[in-house]
């Protein structure tokens, strides 16, 4: 075992979401489409948010800055999972998985920071209305963006940087649509022990620190002004989804990981998030909803 290094596996097969080969013609159809309005629901916000002058506020500041997230996110995977259904050799090489990891990494854990910073931007327009365009001015958003960027980049490369020395002989096969770290661990043939101690608290303070920030901020809202609480049920709705995926798929005591569970779940905050979030977003807010009639009416 001394003797084996990392380079004894130069590339890993990915089994993807399903196994039934005479489908798979309607399964790239179906994530095709999938990912394609992903793009364009995300694309849509982005460009309401940057060019509607009635929507040049925080808010719609860092709804802009979430659909990014969600566009980078679910480009992450997608694609290779697209190309996966269509050939048979559903491989992807060493660097390549490291590399997927640390954006997957990176978009994930700044879509937990977004949200929290979406949080603070809803108490203190709620606590302090007055003072609100002064406390968050332009310049208190753009480093509160770009400061979670690089402490979330930072955050990825500690991680990647310990998964790629270890040692992988065999097998090399992960059951999912794309490299992830718990399967990645499963495979290694170094004891992941410390790891997996690094990861339920380091990994679990940079996660957890965002969603009680989160949950910390709304008993506030509640706390101030009740009716106000209800008009936050689109950012309440995309926290639910997101963080219970992650905590279900990263937080669970390895015995009680299960291939399929882990894949239904994976569809869940891989693809269907990104999706789901434009529409959240847009549907829940009229001012949203008018932007886009007069994008789509142009």
């Amino acid at each position: 075992m001394d003797d084996v290094n990392v380079s004894s596996v130069t590339e890993f097969f990915l089994l993807g979401l399903f196994h039934n080969q005479d489908q798979k013609i309607t399964l790239f159809v179906v994530f095709f489409v999938t990912y394609l309005l992903t793009l364009l629901g995300n694309l849509l916000i982005i460009f309401v948010t940057t060019r509607d002058r009635n929507l040049d506020s925080p808010m719609y500041f860092f709804l802009g800055n979430l659909s990014f997230v969600d566009l980078c996110f679910s480009s992450v995977t997608a694609p290779l999972m697209l190309a996966n259904l269509l050939r048979d050799r559903k491989t992807i090489t060493f660097k390549g998985c490291m590399s997927q990891m640390f954006f997957l990494f990176c978009t994930a854990t700044m879509e937990c920071f977004v949200l929290a910073v979406m949080a603070y931007d809803r108490l203190v327009a709620i606590s302090n209305p007055l003072r609100y365009l002064q406390v968050m001015n332009k310049k208190t958003c753009v480093g509160l963006i770009m400061s979670s960027w690089k402490f979330t980049s930072l955050h990825s490369l500690l991680h990647i940087c310990i998964v790629s020395s270890m040692i992988f002989c065999g097998p090399n096969i992960i059951h999912e649509h794309f490299c992830d770290l718990p399967p990645l661990l499963a495979l290694s043939c170094s004891d992941t022990s410390k790891y997996d101690l690094l990861v339920f608290t380091e990994g679990s303070l940079v996660t957890m620190s965002p969603f009680v920030f989160i949950v910390a901020s709304y008993c506030r809202i509640l706390k101030i002004r009740y009716q106000a609480f209800s008009t936050c049920s689109s950012h309440l709705t995309s926290v639910a989804l997101f963080f219970g995926t992650v905590f279900f798929t990263y937080f669970r005591p390895s015995s009680s990981n299960s291939v399929e569970d882990d894949r239904s779940v994976s569809v869940v905050y891989s693809i269907l998030t990104p999706l789901l979030n434009p529409f959240i977003y847009s549907l829940r807010n009229k001012q949203v909803k008018e932007s886009l009639k007069k994008i789509l009416l142009m």
